[in-house]
């Protein structure tokens, strides 16, 4: 995890990550763009986050929009037509459930219409500075079992893995370090083995050649 770290630097970071720096870890920016990104370009995923933030940065002008508007301006995010109605549908409960604010436990956030435990976690770590939970999207399922890490089968029973095999310390980094390194270096289709720098210390599970 510190050879990763140290060779992230300078990368292309997650546009989660980008949006958290620019909107100063505002949760709700942070909770929308992570169910924007699902199955959607990083590139993709910023443009549309900044545009319907820039016309609705708040839980209550985002339910004020209506389901058009809101797929104006998120196209052409992946299933932007579903993901507008759970937009607009996670805004209104955290205006009427959650006073305008996005809760801070893992049991609230999934009741928010589109929010799983990897939107939830993500959350909790970025917004919240949780120490207590690890987010497992398809990078870090994929690259924790290709490092040999973990031997599972879904990001449901990688997260649960990880919780025993990783120092506690390294919980809320190792989102932002996999998903940075799965797509610049370890990448799903011909990872870049011969320029990573633990390739000696990888399983290399499931890689062929």
């Amino acid at each position: 995890m510190r050879v990763i770290g140290r060779r992230i630097e300078g990368l292309e970071m997650p546009a989660v990550e980008k949006i958290s720096e620019r909107q100063q870890r505002e949760p709700f920016h942070i909770l929308i763009s992570t169910l924007l990104s699902a199955r959607t370009q990083d590139a993709t995923t910023l443009a549309a986050s900044t545009r319907l933030f820039a016309k609705a940065p708040t839980p209550a002008a985002v339910a004020r929009l209506t389901p058009r508007q809101i797929e104006k301006l998120i196209y052409p995010v992946g299933f932007y037509r579903h993901k507008a109605a759970f937009v607009r549908a996670a805004a209104k409960m955290i205006v009427t459930k959650f006073g305008g604010n996005v809760p801070r436990t893992m049991a609230e956030l999934v009741t928010i219409p589109g929010v799983g435990r990897k939107t939830a976690n993500l959350v909790l770590i970025v917004a919240f500075q949780s120490d207590e939970h690890i987010c497992v999207d398809i990078h870090v399922h994929r690259i924790s079992n290709r490092l040999g890490w973990v031997q599972t089968r879904t990001p449901e029973e990688t997260e649960q893995a990880l919780y025993r095999s990783i120092e506690q310390r390294w919980w809320p980094l190792l989102n932002h370090y996999l998903v940075t390194w799965g797509q610049n270096v370890c990448r799903p289709v011909r990872p870049r083995c011969n320029e990573c720098p633990i390739v000696t210390s990888c399983g290399r599970v499931g890689v062929s050649w």
